[in-house]
């Protein structure tokens, strides 16, 4: 890839909420995120990793738009931004209206198939 299509994707916000979900460990950070603000060491601990390594993935997530930092007296408390992820749904669900033609029409499809003998007692 080149550096002026990284360059494009780096200023396509959508492009970046999705490099920042692609990883199992954000995921599970916005998760614990949406019980509310969390420091660097209570996201880390279910991981076993150290704070420099969460502090690194919340700065993807930062960079998506996905979190939020604050300051209380010397923590600095990671906060869920979930707007990000609005603009994520609004993209699925421009498939939505493709899935659900599809199924309408498997449903069409199966309702013209007939089963020549209905199941008995002793099929079960």
């Amino acid at each position: 890839m080149t550096s002026v299509a990284l360059e494009a994707g780096a200023r396509d916000p959508l492009s970046l909420v999705f490099a920042a979900l692609a990883d199992p460990t954000r995921r599970a950070i916005l998760a614990r995120l949406k019980g509310g603000p969390a420091t660097v060491g209570e996201l880390g601990r279910p991981f076993e990793m150290t704070g420099p390594a969460v502090s690194k993935h919340l700065r993807v997530l930062e960079r998506a738009g996905l979190v939020s930092r604050s300051r209380v007296a010397q923590a600095r408390p990671a906060i869920l931004e979930a707007g990000p992820l609005e603009a994520v749904a609004e993209w699925a669900e421009e498939f939505r209206q493709f899935w659900d033609e599809r199924f309408d029409r498997l449903d069409d499809y199966l309702a013209t198939m007939t089963d020549p003998e209905p199941p008995t007692e002793d099929d079960a």
